[in-house]
This record gives C-alpha cells, sequence and structure tokens, in this order.
C-alpha cells in the first residue's frame, strides 16, 4: 500500500487511540452563535491541564470536548464556559431527551422574544413621550428601562469576553451602547438595543430550521418496538434489543433496527437512507434498514445491528462530524475575521482620537461615528455564512442518500475536473446477467430460455445462475430435468420431457458435431467482443446462443452525459479486466479515456499523474476494493453503500443508493452550494464596506449599522437554508433507476 494511504490510516488511528485514552463530553451551549464565542471557549480551556482536543458545531451550537478525568473534571469544564457568559449543559442520549433539549430552546427563544418586545415597547414609549413634551428624566428612565430589558444579557456576555481580552460581538455592541448613552443620545442606545436583541432573535430562529433539518434524521427512528420473547409480542424501548432478537412491524411503522427479514413480505419506503422515493419489496433474506417506513404487510425482522450503531445512526455520525471539518471557504473567512475586527477597531479609536486632538472638531460627533464603526466591526455575518450553508447542503444531501463526509469534500464536487470510474459494480452491476438471446431455429427466445433454464436448473455453475434468474424474470415455467449429467469444462446435458437437450461452450459443440458454418461465424463475433457465450442445442442441431455479460448500469450513459453537462471535463474507467473488454465499454460509454488490466497499484499510479496535473479527481469505486485508490483522490466516492461498514469509512462520499445518478446529484449540490457561499461572503462584505465609507462623513448612524450588520446575517443564513429545498429533475429518475 502506498505511503500516502498508510499514513491516511495512521492518522486516523492516532485519532481512534486518542479517543479511546480521552473521555468525551457532548455540551450544548447557549449564546454559541459566533466565530468569536469560539475562540473565546478556546483561549479558556485548550490550555487547560486534561483538555486534549475542542470540537465545535457552530449551527448546533454544540462543543465535543475530550479530556483526562484524572486531570480535569465535568463540572470544571462547564463551569469554565458558564463564566464567558455563556451556558453550557451536556447533550443527553437522542430520543426523549433530544426533544426536551429542543423544548428548552423554544422556551428560551420566548424568552429572548417576550424581552426584545418590551425593549422595543419601551423604546417607542419613550419616543412618544418625548414628542409629547413629558419631563426629559420621565423619558430617559424608560429609555434606561428598555436598554436594561433588552441589553443585560448581551453585557454580560461582553463584560465575561473583554476578561478574556476578546473582542466579541456583545462587547463591541455593549461599548456602542454605553458610549451613545454617555454623549446623550439614549434614543439611538435604545434602538440600537432593540434592534440588536431583535437580530439575535430572527437569528435564532433562522437557525433552528437548521438545526430541525439534522434533528429530524434522529427522530426517523422510533424509540419503541414490538419483540418477540419467549412466545409474546411485547412492547421495549429500542435500546434494550439485543442482537438476533425478533422485532415485529406492522404496517405504516417504522423498522427500530437494521436487520435480515426472517417472516412476511412489505414493500418498504427506506428514502431517509437511501434516496428511494419509490418503495422497495422485502421478502425473507432482504436487509432492512431502521428508519425504513414499512408499508403494507408485516414482518418480522432479525435484529442485526444494535441501537446506536445502525446505517441510521452511523449516517447521523457522520453527518454531525462532518460540521466540524471546515471547509476552504470557511477557513479562509475566518483567517479573514481575524484581521478584519481589530483592524476595524483600531480604526474605531483613531477615528475617535484623531480628528478630536489634531484637528479639533467636536468630541461627542467623532466618539458617535466611532461606535458606529465599532457596530460595523462585528464579522458575525460573514463568520456565519459559510457554515450554515455548508450544514444546509450537508444535512439536504443526507436526505437524498447522498452521505457526503465534510464541508470540503461538498465544496470540492462543484469543482472536480475529471472522474476515475472503476468498471465491476460501479459503471456495471458486477454480476453475470443474460443481455440477449440468439434464436438458430425457428423457435422464440422465450422457448429456447426455457429449455436452457431448465437444463441449468440442476448445475452450480455461475453462468447457469445468470439464465435461471433471467427465466424467473420473465416467468417462465421451468420444468423437471431428468438424467442431469456435468460436462466438466464443457456445460451440461439433461432430458426434457424424454428428449435429450445440451447446454454449454462452442468447444462442447464442437466435440458433437454440431456446429454449421453460421455458428461458427457468430461465436467469433460475438468472441471478439469478449462476452460469456452458451450455446443450447438437442441431438441434431444447435438451437440457440444465450449471451451473457457483467451488464451496464442502465442509467451509466446518462449519468456520464448529466456530468459532462455540468462541465466535468474528463471521463475515464480503471480496471483490471482485459482490454478487449474495457475497450468496449469504454467505446459504448463515450469515456474519453480508460486503462485496463491494472493492479491496485496500478489505478494509484494513474490518479496521483492526474493530481500532479493541478486536476481536481474524484475516484469511483465499491469503497472496499479500490480502498487505496479512493484514498489518493482528490474525493473518494462509494457506490451503492448502506449497509456497509467499510465502504462508510473508506469514502469521502457514500452514494447510498445502488445508482450512478447520484453523482451528477452531487456535483449540483456542490456547484450549488459553491454560488451561495460566494453570494454570502459578496453581500456580507459589501454592506461592511458601504457603511465604513458612510460613517466617516457621518451618513451612518447607530441604529442602521446594527440593522445593516444583523440584517445582513439574517440574509446569508436564509440564503443558505435555500439548500434544503434543493430540486432537480433528476431526483425521481435516480431513485427510479431510470
Amino acid at each position: 500500500m502506498p505511503s500516502l494511504v498508510g499514513s491516511e490510516m495512521c492518522i486516523r488511528d492516532r485519532a481512534k487511540n486518542r479517543a479511546a485514552s480521552a473521555t468525551s463530553l457532548r455540551l450544548y451551549v447557549e449564546g454559541l452563535d459566533c466565530a468569536e464565542e469560539i475562540n473565546l471557549i478556546k483561549k479558556t480551556l485548550a490550555h487547560q491541564p486534561g483538555i486534549k482536543e475542542l470540537k465545535f458545531f457552530l449551527v448546533t451550537r454544540e462543543v465535543e470536548v475530550y479530556f483526562d478525568p484524572e486531570k480535569i473534571q465535568e463540572k470544571e469544564i462547564i463551569s469554565g464556559i458558564n463564566k464567558l457568559g455563556l451556558k453550557a449543559e451536556p447533550v443527553e442520549e437522542r430520543g426523549e431527551v433530544g426533544r426536551k433539549k429542543a423544548e428548552d430552546i423554544g422556551n428560551r427563544n420566548r424568552r429572548l422574544l417576550v424581552l426584545t418586545a418590551i425593549a422595543g415597547g419601551l423604546t417607542l414609549l419613550g419616543i412618544f413621550l418625548a414628542w409629547l413634551g413629558v419631563k426629559e428624566e420621565i423619558s430617559l428612565a424608560i429609555y434606561l428601562l428598555a436598554i436594561l430589558m433588552g441589553g443585560t444579557h448581551v453585557a454580560r456576555k461582553g463584560l465575561a469576553a473583554a476578561r478574556h481580552l476578546s473582542l466579541d460581538m456583545n462587547f463591541l455592541m455593549t461599548i456602542a451602547v454605553v458610549g451613545a448613552a454617555f454623549i446623550g443620545e439614549w434614543v439611538e442606545a435604545a434602538a440600537v438595543v432593540f434592534l440588536f436583541s431583535l437580530a439575535q432573535l430572527l437569528e435564532n430562529y433562522s437557525l433552528d430550521r437548521a438545526r430541525r433539518a439534522i434533528r429530524s434524521l434522529m427522530d426517523l427512528a422510533p424509540q419503541k418496538a414490538l419483540v418477540r420473547r419467549k412466545g409474546q409480542e411485547i412492547e421495549v424501548d429500542v435500546a434494550s434489543i439485543q442482537l438476533g432478537e425478533q422485532v415485529i412491524v406492522r404496517p405504516g411503522e417504522k423498522i427500530p433496527l437494521d436487520g435480515v427479514v426472517r417472516n412476511g413480505r412489505s414493500e418498504v419506503n427506506q428514502a431517509p437512507i437511501t434516496g428511494e422515493s419509490m418503495p422497495v419489496l422485502k421478502q425473507p433474506g432482504d436487509k432492512a434498514f431502521a428508519g425504513s417506513i414499512n408499508q403494507r404487510g408485516s414482518l418480522e425482522i432479525q435484529v442485526t445491528h444494535l441501537s446506536g450503531d445502525t446505517t441510521l445512526d452511523r449516517i447521523i455520525h457522520l453527518v454531525e462530524e462532518a460540521q466540524s471539518q471546515k471547509a476552504p471557504s470557511q477557513s479562509f473567512v475566518e483567517k479573514f475575521a481575524r484581521w478584519y475586527t481589530p483592524l476595524v477597531v483600531l480604526s474605531a479609536v483613531l477615528v475617535a482620537v484623531i480628528p478630536v486632538v489634531v484637528l479639533g472638531y467636536s468630541f461627542d460627533e467623532w466618539l458617535y461615528r466611532a461606535l458606529v464603526l465599532l457596530v460595523i466591526a462585528c464579522p458575525c455575518a460573514l463568520v456565519i455564512s459559510t457554515p450554515v450553508t455548508i450544514v444546509a447542503g450537508l444535512t439536504k444531501s443526507a436526505n437524498l442518500g447522498i452521505l457526503i463526509k465534510g464541508g470540503v469534500h461538498l465544496e470540492n464536487s462543484g469543482k472536480w475536473q475529471t472522474i476515475v470510474f472503476d468498471k465491476t459494480g460501479t459503471l456495471t452491476k458486477g454480476k453475470p446477467e443474460v443481455i440477449d438471446i440468439v434464436p438458430l431455429e425457428n423457435m422464440s427466445q422465450e422457448e429456447i430460455l426455457r429449455l436452457a433454464a431448465t437444463v441449468e436448473s440442476r448445475s452450480e455453475h455461475h453462468l447457469a445462475r445468470a439464465i435461471i434468474e433471467k427465466a424467473e424474470e420473465w416467468r417462465l415455467a421451468v420444468e423437471e430435468p431428468t438424467d442431469f449429467q456435468s460436462l466438466t469444462g464443457r456445460g451440461a446435458q439433461a432430458r426434457i420431457n424424454g428428449h435429450l437437450y445440451f447446454i454449454g461452450n462452442h468447444r462442447l459443440f464442437e466435440e458433437k458435431k454440431l456446429c454449421t458454418p453460421e455458428l461458427d461465424k457468430l461465436m467469433d463475433k460475438l468472441e471478439s467482443a469478449n462476452y460469456s457465450l452458451v450455446i443450447i442445442g438437442d441431438e441434431t442441431k444447435a438451437l440457440g446462443v444465450i449471451i451473457i455479460a457483467d451488464a451496464l448500469r442502465p442509467e451509466a450513459s446518462r449519468s456520464l452525459r448529466e456530468l459532462r453537462a455540468l462541465g466535468v471535463k474528463k471521463l475515464m474507467m480503471l480496471t483490471g479486466d482485459n482490454r478487449k473488454t474495457a475497450e468496449v465499454l469504454a467505446r459504448q460509454l463515450e469515456m474519453d479515456d480508460f486503462a485496463a488490466e491494472l493492479l491496485p497499484e496500478d489505478k494509484i499510479e494513474a490518479i496521483r499523474r492526474l493530481i500532479a496535473q493541478g486536476e481536481k479527481v474524484a475516484m469511483v469505486g465499491d469503497g472496499v476494493n479500490d480502498a487505496p485508490a479512493l484514498a489518493m483522490a482528490t474525493t473518494g466516492i462509494a457506490m451503492g453503500t448502506a449497509g456497509t461498514d467499510a465502504a462508510l469509512e473508506t469514502a469521502d462520499i457514500a452514494l447510498m443508493k445502488d445508482n450512478l445518478l447520484g453523482l451528477p446529484l452531487v456535483v449540483q449540490l456542490g456547484k450549488k452550494t459553491l454560488k451561495i457561499i460566494k453570494q454570502n461572503i459578496t453581500l456580507a462584505l459589501l454592506i461592511k464596506f458601504i457603511f465604513f465609507a458612510l460613517t466617516l462623513p457621518g451618513l451612518a448612524t447607530l441604529w442602521m449599522a446594527v440593522f445593516a450588520d444583523m440584517g445582513a446575517s439574517f440574509i446569508v443564513i436564509f440564503n443558505g437554508l435555500r439548500l434544503l429545498r434543493f430540486k432537480n429533475k433528476l431526483l425521481d429518475r435516480a431513485s427510479l433507476g431510470k
């Protein structure tokens, strides 16, 4: 295995070892709204003894802490965060507790709504009383009360940030309000508090949409299930069910755990796992996935994966983990914000000092302009624009049965220049299939297939299985043969209704002297295309030829056409199969290039050469056999991985449904994500620079700056959440396999 793959495995091993040697604590942090709060928590915790790693999930307001319990306790971690003016609580198991957490968030939003309404009402009352000419002291008292009602929680968080030398949004807003009050702009101070509180409220509600989208994945699996124990059917908690137990799923119920159907037949809607919009027939021996919905019949399912280890659980876990992996644009924005905020704050100080000290201008006037700049200094709209968009895209892709394991892979999918395909199991179905039947006498295809399936019904050969499956698909009546005999290396023979029939290869019919010039010519032509050929005949003549091949996926050609239309420049096939077979398939699919008879290390070298040319390369394979090549590519994509642990671990993107039309969907989603991120960054920066330009000549006011800044946050959040409504004409076709 090449060094890169080895190093990646070492990194994963080190991560596992670190996790194994540390205790994990997941916290919900009320008030974790922006990068400033993340930096504040890092400053407080990162260098404390016993803290090993911190992971942040901004959209869901969660922090995961890996720590050594012998050096630091949970309560110390929580206390450290609470001292910052935030409120940390452990995130418990999903389910009832998760729903309670959602209710708590709703209650907090309602409290903020009440305080915001009171602050706004008091501000309007103060303005109205001042207009009526009431004593100034009464109006000032009302403004002060409005500021206290709407701004106390902001000031508390701001002062906590200041103690840790952090210029966060709350501190800047607190200074702006105090400064406005100091120079007698009480109406402005009260209006700023109200608008800021209102913007936070709107931001909370809009972010809740992203949280609900993720939480909806968690709510797919039921909390209770019907289990057969000691001959009785009893309802138990899903978490208490053991491996091998039988769960009973009635019509309309959700399947509680992954398992194998043992009794019953029913159509199951497994869209939450694979993205298929059409129900799938489940019968004894078929896999069933937790979160799928049973539709008509009753099913008895033997449990193969416990709660917390189902395919759905792994999807949820990987979607959550993907939030903490920063996309390139997100990293750029955060680096920019680290420089931007101090520079604007420094500019505000200079604006307050230089015109007054050097030019003798009015202190109140230039202090006011400096306060406007402080409000503009808050980079929240800029910083939150990318993670909200990324999380919306990741969640939407999971709903479509496409698991993308990080924002970097979602962004890269919109930039792919070359896509490399494995052949067997990716472009083809990965198993032999009857693709045509050529009658040589005056017989129908159905009659030839019926005779062949009858003889082969006693055979163990893999080509025999393909013939029998095609006969079952055509619903042909296969009879019971007699005197069956396997002819090693050549085929088989058996009697049907007293008549002797032969089935086998070209050599068998040459030995039986049943070949004709026409048959030889046909066989030479078909063999040049590298098909597997089976001849069926009786004692006097050959009756027909059955053509068997590893059939091309029906959606393959359409998927490749869609990828070209989306701007993918190069489509290439890499295979270990022989060159003739690869050439036929590459020509059929109009591939730009192909390479055949490759060993795994040859595939890696081919991808390395493409990457060395500066291309963004995606590799599509089965996620297990192609693991080294998947690891080498810019993006590794595993096909048809529902329920496959190894594929979910190996690939950067997993197409849960075995359908190549998922690929153009990924590209479209990636391009849409990149477009929205660029829109958000441009909008956030444009608003900042416009107000910076308006502030110096005194054309911008405090309340206008707050409204514009927090309004920008609101706009970029909703713009990012548009990905949750992503629609495309391919969706239904991808589910239907058309």
